[in-house]
């Protein structure tokens, strides 16, 4: 069990004890702790925020927690129900509202959820901000009187206005892919996908469709987080049932993972990296993906005349870079795609919608398709330490061995070689450093890890 604080929401396991876990007492100081920092940056105190929720067991019983502590505060709440991340995120800009707050755990599994915190702009938090709400959590609170109690409105109309934006976009093109007649295959993991995901195909045209886990009920039939060894089922349902493609999405569904007609995973890594090729073909411009993604993505940008910059791994740290550089695409390679055109949030059915756009125009299958990008394969490794060793000196002693390398050290280290990179960061929850690398085979991604956790040892002694 266990209840991680972190400057973009709370997460924790459902049960047990109150701060040690996410109890009804935590649920109640998070939520009180977010409408008092959105109060403090309003003058006249009226406040809105938009809570949405993914379909977890957890989950009514965590909203209706969240709805009664906000409205307790004084804050008018818009509860759109189930829903996904970048719906909710999409409303708080619709409804034009002080904050939001998605209550999922995002691809960890059914024990979980979380209170994910938005500003006014449907974005994540920052870290000073989150610091922030951090700070009030452990405070004491004040309860409006009764004459100045909230109220909750729901708007279960949310998902349809989000469609109707992406079919709105320049780039989607319904009719190019109604004509190309797809056979889709979906796994929404038996969360809100299920529903969201059949009205999205529905409107771009899409007839055939295998729907996979689609009932919302929260017990995800497989581990929810979208990697190649945990989507098998959809594998072998694109091949039996002659699918052109196959989509499988996280529990709030702002992860995209694909898998080709053949029963291969496109890689999610990748699922980035061909969005943004179509949308680069389009439109000349810049990308941002995190320092731990596939190197790919700057190929295919500096291929089409464009800059590549990477951002300290985070959501808003892709986000801010994007705005500073002006990215018409960016993301995470977790298939995290974020599309300014729509709004600065990884989405994965504008993701569906751009990637059958471009399959439709392309005239190739997907794993033609997928060939046409270089080949990288990223190893992610860790290695565990005791709480003793100071880790900030051991990424320091590293950076400082390969200083003759391109080095990065905005998050972590990342040592960027001619033809692979490493990338080193350390948890902020226990004594573990991650280590990415990537490299045009497993095996050299691996051996390069090794090289790496082999430094480490020798500096402590192992």
């Amino acid at each position: 069990m266990a209840l991680i604080k972190s400057i973009s929401g709370f997460r924790g396991t459902i049960g047990g004890k109150a701060n040690d876990n996410l109890t009804p007492v935590d649920i109640v100081k998070f939520a009180a702790a977010f409408a008092t920092f959105i109060m403090e940056g309003k003058k006249d105190g009226n406040i809105s925020i938009v809570l949405g929720r993914d379909a977890r067991i957890s989950g009514d019983m965590v909203s209706n927690l969240v709805c009664g502590t906000l409205v307790a505060m004084g804050v008018r709440v818009i509860d759109t129900g189930l829903s996904t991340t970048p719906t909710v995120e999409m409303a708080v800009c619709d409804y034009k509202a002080d904050g939001g707050i998605i209550l999922t755990a995002s691809h960890n599994p059914a024990q979980w959820n979380a209170l994910k915190l938005l500003n006014g702009y449907g974005e994540f938090i920052n870290a000073n901000e989150g610091q922030k709400v951090l700070q009030l959590a452990e405070g004491e609170f004040e309860f409006a009187p009764v004459e100045r109690l909230g109220q909750c409105t729901k708007d279960f109309t949310t998902v349809d206005r989000h469609i109707d934006k992406i079919l709105a976009l320049d780039l989607v093109d319904v009719e190019a892919i109604r004509r190309a007649d797809f056979n889709v295959a979906v796994d929404s993991v038996c969360s809100t996908g299920g529903f969201v995901l059949k009205k999205l195909l529905s409107a771009l045209g899409v007839n055939k469709v295998v729907s996979l886990n689609a009932e919302p009920t929260g017990i995800f039939p497989h581990n929810p987080e979208p990697l190649p060894e945990n989507i098998t089922e959809i594998c072998q349902a694109v091949v039996k049932n002659g699918c052109d493609v196959g989509f499988v999405v996280d529990p709030d569904v702002d992860r995209l993972a694909i898998v080709c007609e053949n029963g291969q995973p496109f890689v999610e890594e990748y699922t980035l990296v061909a969005v943004a090729d179509y949308v680069l073909s389009q439109t000349k411009g810049n990308t941002v993906s995190n320092l731990s993604s596939s190197r790919a993505l700057r190929d295919v940008t500096e291929a089409k005349g464009g800059n590549y910059q990477a951002a300290a791994v985070g959501e808003v740290n892709v986000v801010a870079m994007m705005k500073a550089t002006n990215a018409v695409i960016g993301g995470e390679g977790n298939g995290g795609v974020i599309y300014p055109a729509l709004h600065y949030g990884r989405d994965a059915l504008v993701g569906i919608a751009l990637f059958l756009t471009y399959l439709a125009k392309k005239q190739m299958t997907c794993s033609a398709l997928r060939a046409t990008y270089p080949a990288y394969v990223i190893s992610k490794n860790k290695i565990e330490l005791t709480a003793d060793i100071d880790v900030d000196y051991i990424l320091r002693c590293i950076a400082e061995k390969y200083k003759d390398n391109d080095i990065s050290i905005i998050d972590g280290v990342k040592i960027n070689f001619p033809t692979n990179w490493v990338h080193l960061r350390k948890s902020n929850t226990e004594p573990i450093i991650r280590i990415y690398s990537e490299s045009g085979t497993a095996d050299e991604a691996n051996a390069l890890a090794n090289l790496i956790i082999t430094d480490i040892k020798a500096l402590i002694g192992k």
